[in-house]
């Protein structure tokens, strides 16, 4: 596979070099929207028998509102960087986050399954546009040498989301309702909108491609076969076989696109953006160490509740000092990036946090309570560093017109390697446990062990980098 790195060019004029306070302003209104779309993907979990209650539904069959709202994110993620080209970045996020939080009162308001899953299809479609938009605007607005800080912002609610998800819900539908736990974003969203309108450049592509219909309906079905056979993964909801179709379909659907797009001239996932060193190592070696921190975010909450004997909100305030580390790093990262460059903090990171995923299973009843907070204090710091690190050398060289494919290529990444941690984990969990099993600590132990050798295997990868790539963005001189 070809190396090939942009062009030196002169960086164009950005306002947020004229205007300092929205180096504050826009990674805020981004991180909001980031965070509404990270919060419903878990926000609803623990809501859902009160749910299946009001509605007069079997729990189970509430499934279909968290794998409607997964599906749409899945199938329309890709196309949402064409769409900002064609009709503008600004235009496209306030319509987004406007179809989030309409979509989010209409949940907040549904009187039936069949209207709470159509409206969550519709919030998938909003989250699906608002995420990928979002990082486009943030990759537009910043210079390279200011993107690692500002990036840094956004990714906090990236990882608090999950964290702070079945939290903030088990407090909601405990103390208030469960139809708050989607009319929380209407605020926000209005909010979101009024600060995007006043502060946002409505980027626009100079020139666009006619859409790639063929392309999108491939991918479309590929992407959503292989969407619902990871929410389907090890749980024995399906029978066997279907699993198989899910798969087998997914698989030839997204390799009928791979053979498609490489004879096609503006297709709607340009996978040769994969020979960009930078972007490939990124996203290739990021999916597989988020395989691995994914499955974390979903074991540790299970964790402390199963086989340790937390309440969940116990269990919520132990799991959200996870995004506390994260928020510390928040000052230190560009310093630790434009010191040693991504390779080093990559990789010693990587292996750091590697280390500290194993550390989970020395956790136990007699851990005191500060030592367990002080561990998971750490754990979110360093991992936040691995995080931000990865996210910023993927976008290191992009330029031009790669940068807005570059984000939606990267969302669509970064979305089923979360899910694919959390299907492999919740996989190899049930086939210990068996049918119906409660996991038992050993259980819980050796599944932690087997998740952390995927951070461990993208290490190979991150040694592919020299030391000079993504110079421009940390400031690293070798």
């Amino acid at each position: 596979m070809d190396e090939t790195r942009p062009e030196a060019r002169d960086e164009p004029v950005y306002r947020t070099t004229q205007e300092p306070r929205l180096k504050l302003l826009i990674p805020l209104v981004v991180a909001c929207a980031l965070l509404m779309d990270g919060l419903d993907q878990t926000i609803i979990v623990t809501s859902l028998p009160q749910i299946a209650r009001s509605l007069g539904e079997s729990p189970l069959r509430l499934n279909l509102a968290i794998t409607s709202y997964l599906l749409s994110l899945a199938v329309f993620i890709p196309v949402s960087g064409w769409i900002a080209d064609r009709f503008g970045a600004r235009t496209v996020f306030c319509t987004a986050v406007g179809i989030f939080t309409v979509s989010s009162a209409l949940c907040g308001a549904s009187v039936s399954l069949t209207m709470m899953v159509a409206t969550r299809i519709l919030q998938g479609i909003g989250g699906a546009l608002m995420s990928p938009v979002g990082r486009l605007v943030m990759l537009k607005s910043f210079p390279r040498s200011e993107l690692i800080v500002a990036t840094g912002y956004v990714m906090i609610p990236a990882m608090i989301g999950p964290a702070l998800g079945p939290l903030v819900g088990g407090f909601l539908t405990t103390y208030a309702s469960w139809r708050w736990i989607f009319y929380i974003n209407v605020p926000m969203g209005a909010l979101g909108i009024a600060l995007a309108l006043r502060y946002f450049d409505n980027f626009r592509a100079a020139s666009i491609a006619r859409f790639d219909v063929k392309g999108f309906i491939l991918c479309g079905i590929g992407l959503a076969a292989f969407q619902l056979a990871l929410e389907f993964a090890g749980r024995q909801r399906i029978a066997g076989g279907v699993e198989a179709a899910f798969i087998a379909v997914a698989v030839l659907s997204l390799g009928a696109y791979a053979l498609y797009a490489r004879r096609t001239h503006a297709p709607v996932v340009d996978l040769e953006l994969f020979r960009i060193k930078t972007f490939r190592i990124g996203n290739v070696g990021g999916t597989v160490a988020r395989i691995g921190y994914g499955s974390t975010s979903f074991l540790l909450p299970l964790l402390l509740q199963i086989p340790l004997g937390f309440t969940a909100f116990r269990s919520g305030l132990y799991t959200s000092l996870v995004a506390v580390g994260a928020l510390t790093m928040r000052t230190v990262t560009p310093l630790v990036l434009r010191r040693f460059g991504f390779r080093a903090v990559l990789l010693a990171n990587g292996a750091w946090v590697g280390v500290l995923m194993m550390a989970l299973v020395l956790i136990s009843p007699a851990t005191p309570g500060w030592a367990l907070a002080l561990f998971l204090l750490v754990l979110g710091f360093f991992r936040s560093l691995q995080y931000t690190a990865l996210s910023s050398v993927g976008y290191a060289d992009l330029v031009g017109a790669k940068i807005s494919p570059g984000s939606s290529l990267a969302s669509v990444m970064q979305q089923l390697s979360q899910s694919f941690g959390i299907a492999i984990s919740a996989t190899m969990l049930g086939l210990f446990a068996g049918a119906g099993g409660v996991p038992t600590r050993p259980q819980f132990d050796a599944v932690f062990l087997m998740m952390v050798i995927f951070p461990f295997a993208s290490l190979p990868w991150f040694a592919r980098l020299s030391r000079e790539d993504g110079a421009q963005m940390s400031g690293h001189r070798a």
